[in-house]
């Protein structure tokens, strides 16, 4: 197959690209060279971000929102033009509500990696060609020392909070163990301290689904036009399993076939349509290589590593911190928040859902709760 130009495409949902919409996004270049855990440098990248409220004069009040593997900087706003979703946490940001821009300067960066408008494998290396496989493996460390820059850009000494979830949990963890002066306070929520052997083993399956796409050429599918839509599709089933809870979708869908569909004539069950709808947004709205290294980036997880192991690194945390899990999680489970909290000394607060994972983007009014709480105790 012939490679196609490696010039600006026209705009697509998987990725932004120089040339297309920036919609609210702004950028912060990350200086000529990132050094990265590996040893490896990642030569001019930047990180997108997005933010609401206004900087105090002392630059105190700005909080850090950090999204899970594939969210994006679009906390909270309409669809249009530059972004092809909403908010993915809409009701917590805005005048009165929980992080409250009449109080705090929220700023929520595309993580290092990610294919909105951050630098990653869809991204235009400095020669002109896509980064694709070329791309340098990162760890959440890595991603941490990109979102430091981008504080220093915005002239912010320390965070009066971090928050995330998932994936962000971790990153919001790892701020606090690496640069404990720099955040003021700290919420984690369906995060561990470390990835478990069994979380490794969930994403290695879906880093396979992925490499087994034809279209994959291994990794460099962007020089040649195609996406592994498949591969990245089955990633998505397998990764959507694991986010929601078993009683869930016993209640919604049981046996049941999909509707108009007979299962003796190849007819789907009805939670395999669920899954396929999931898979389909997905690949409409993210890029595959992406999603490739971010995932590996969430099987580096360890904040113990180098530190002394995860007792003595959660020692050196000194934010105010609540922690935060989901009784339903089945991915992350309950067990490893309550082992976090109680390394840091810090409370544990449950959000009660059916939704497992998913809860801690569901369940906005008692994640907003926390935040609130949180933040009662910041200027």
């Amino acid at each position: 197959m012939t490679p196609a130009s490696s010039g600006p495409p026209t705009e697509d949902g998987r990725f932004w690209r120089d040339g297309d919409d920036p919609g609210d996004r702004r950028w912060a270049a990350l200086g000529p060279v990132l050094g990265l855990e590996s040893g490896a440098q990642l030569p001019g990248a930047r990180l997108a971000y997005e933010t609401w409220g206004t900087l105090a004069a002392d630059r105190s009040n700005a909080v850090l929102v950090l999204h899970a593997l594939t969210g994006d900087s679009h906390v909270v706003g309409p669809t249009g033009p530059g972004h092809r979703t909403a908010g993915w946490w809409e009701g917590l940001i805005g005048p009165g509500l929980p992080l409250d821009t009449d109080r705090f300067y929220i700023v929520a960066p595309n993580v290092l990696g990610g294919c909105q408008g951050s630098t990653g494998p869809a991204s235009l290396a400095p020669d002109g060609r896509f980064w694709g496989s070329r791309f340098p493996a990162i760890t959440v460390r890595d991603q941490v020392a990109a979102e430091a820059r981008l504080a220093d850009a915005l002239g912010i000494d320390a965070w009066a909070a971090v928050i995330g979830g998932s994936m962000g949990g971790m990153r919001a963890l790892e701020w606090a163990v690496g640069l404990p002066d720099r955040v003021g306070a700290l919420l984690v929520l369906a995060a561990p301290a470390a990835t478990s052997a069994q979380q490794i083993a969930w994403t290695s399956a879906q880093l396979h689904a992925i490499r087994s796409d034809p279209h994959w050429h291994g990794g460099d599918y962007y020089r040649y036009g195609t996406s592994p839509d498949a591969g990245l599709g089955l990633a998505r089933r397998i990764a959507h399993i694991t986010y929601r809870a078993e009683l869930e979708l016993a209640d919604r869908f049981g046996r049941q076939p999909q509707t108009g569909e007979d299962l003796t004539e190849g007819g789907r069950f009805a939670v395999e349509s669920y899954l396929d709808y999931h898979a389909a947004k997905l690949v409409g709205r993210f890029d595959a290589g992406s999603y490739l290294v971010l995932a590996r980036s969430m099987n580096s997880h360890d904040v113990g590593r180098g530190r002394g192991g995860v007792e003595a690194a959660l020692r050196r945390i000194t934010a105010r911190a609540l922690i935060a899990g989901v009784d339903t999680d089945e991915l992350y489970p309950l067990h490893q928040q309550r082992t976090l909290a109680a390394g840091i000394g810090a409370e544990l607060r449950v959000i009660r859902s059916p939704y497992g994972h998913d809860a801690f983007l569901i369940e906005v009014e008692q994640v907003g709760a926390m935040a609130r709480e949180l933040l009662a105790g910041s200027r």
